[in-house]
């Protein structure tokens, strides 16, 4: 099986998108109006990809080990830049941090458990109420990244974003709890 497929180049376009996303927060010559839905528009193709590598993978019978590799990594890195620069600029700001905090910390705890698991040949499937997580977490983001500038569309845009944010943060405690309560036992053996 190939590596080079294209559910793999949209996971590679989901890595490549992170630092543009990034440049659009921190490049003085842009609008913030402007650079904050270029920044969007680019983070929404890339978290749409997070959905089509997955299904085009397992549709087309091309999955591979370097998708599976790559795919949370992907995620990972969209998640966390965005959540970096978001409290960078103040989107995410006050309590609201905490719950950024949380998505990171469970973000880093799941994969090392999963990397331990791994070695052991345990694998720990991704729960349905995890794949919510992963979507109330990329749908909040997108609302804070348009920010102040889709008030003109939608009012309380950010406040939308920070709600959905809370709620993707009790989810990530939640099923995280998930996979270390499946993870415990192969830790508790060693």
């Amino acid at each position: 099986m190939s590596a080079w497929n294209l559910p793999n180049f949209l996971t590679f376009g989901r890595i490549a998108a992170v630092p543009v996303v990034v440049a659009c927060f921190t490049l003085p010559e842009l609008p913030t109006f402007t650079s904050r839905w270029v920044a969007f528009a680019i983070y929404a193709a890339a978290a749409i990809t997070d959905f089509f590598d997955g299904y085009l993978a397992r549709a087309w019978q091309q999955q591979s080990a370097l998708g599976r590799m790559l795919d949370p990594i992907a995620d990972k890195l969209l998640v966390a830049s965005c959540l970096l620069i978001l409290t960078d600029d103040g989107t995410i700001a006050g309590w609201t941090v905490i719950a950024a905090v949380i998505i990171l910390c469970r973000e880093i705890l799941v994969s090392g458990l999963r990397e331990f698991l791994a070695e052991l040949r345990v694998s720990v499937p991704v729960t349905r109420l995890a794949k919510w997580k992963t979507t109330a977490q990329l749908v909040a983001i997108g609302f804070l990244i348009v920010g102040s500038a889709g008030e003109r569309i939608l009012p309380y845009t950010v406040e939308i974003g920070i709600v959905l944010l809370w709620i993707a943060a009790i989810l990530t405690l939640y099923t995280g709890y998930d996979y270390f309560r499946a993870g415990i036992g192969h830790l508790i053996e060693d």
